[in-house]
Order: C-alpha cells, then structure tokens, then sequence
C-alpha cells in the first residue's frame, strides 16, 4: 500500500490563511483612505490668507496703537445676541464711522468686518450672534486709520474692553 504524502485540502480560496494574510494589507489601505478623506474633507485654513503683507506691515500697526495711546483712547464693546446688534462706546475723539473687525484665531473663513455708524452718541451695527466659538482678535479703527484699538475676546461675553496699550 503505497503513502499517501499529503490530503486533498481543495482550493486555495477556501482556505482560513491565505484571508488572513491578505486582511493586514487591506485594513492598511482601508484605513490611509479614510485618514485622506478625512484630511481633504476637513482641511484647515490659513490664519490669514495675506500672512506676509501683513508681516510687513507690523510697523504701521504698532504706529496706530501709539496714537490712540497718545490720545488716551478707550472702548466698550457690547454684544446682544437677542437685538442681533453690537455696540461700541468710545472714549476720546468721535470719527464719522469706525470698522470693527472679527478675527478667529485658526479659522480666517470665520472674520467678521463691520462698520459702525454712531447712533445717539454710541456706534451701533448689525450683526449675526452668536459666532462661533474660539479665541477672537478684535479691533476697532477710524476711518482714516490714524489710531487702532485691540483686544481678545473668548466668544462668550457680551462685554468686551479695548485699550490702545494690547497688540
């Protein structure tokens, strides 16, 4: 009776192993496909789309927070999310009108540019609140851009201080 050396096992698909050996490289690429979709998907933007002119212009800037230093200037910003309004109260000169302007930390998408015009001694411009959540620059300018106030604001009060002596 001769030896029989191996079994008849069938085909090779119907096996357990060669599967397992194939689902470490397909989860691999299952797993790089989402991670791209996810980085496409959800890419994030820059903080300012015009980084470098605004290097370059840091001297200008600095140049108007010392003015409105040097005219002691002060304002209060108030939010009211019901009236869809925001108000500025400021200390000092009176221009016609003055820009107020939004900037989200790490979402330039998100900046908000207003113009306020006074109304009964306060400026006063409509707006969409509230926004997004985060850490917000805030600056109020004239008109001219002779002088600039800053501040930061977290998202959540309805009251903001700005003086000429933050960046």
């Amino acid at each position: 009776m001769p030896l029989q050396m191996h079994a008849d096992v069938g085909p090779w698909y119907r096996q357990p192993w060669p599967w397992l050996l194939m689902l470490g490289p397909v989860a691999v690429l299952l797993a790089g496909s989402i991670t791209m979709w996810l980085a496409f998907s959800s890419a994030d933007g820059l903080v300012a789309d015009d980084y470098y002119k605004q290097g370059l212009a840091i001297n200008q800037v600095l140049a108007r927070q010392t003015r409105a230093a040097q005219l002691n200037l002060q304002a209060q910003l108030q939010m009211d999310a019901t009236a869809q309004t925001v108000q500025l109260r400021l200390s000092g000169t009176q221009p016609v009108f003055v820009r107020l302007h939004f900037a989200h930390a790490t979402r330039a998408g998100h900046d908000v540019t207003l113009t306020l015009v006074p109304k009964q001694g306060v400026y006063v411009a409509a707006m969409r609140l509230p926004l997004p959540a985060g850490h917000w620059r805030v600056h109020v300018e004239d008109a001219a851009h002779d002088w600039r106030l800053a501040g930061q604001w977290n998202g959540v009060d309805p009251v903001l201080d700005l003086r000429a002596d933050r960046l």
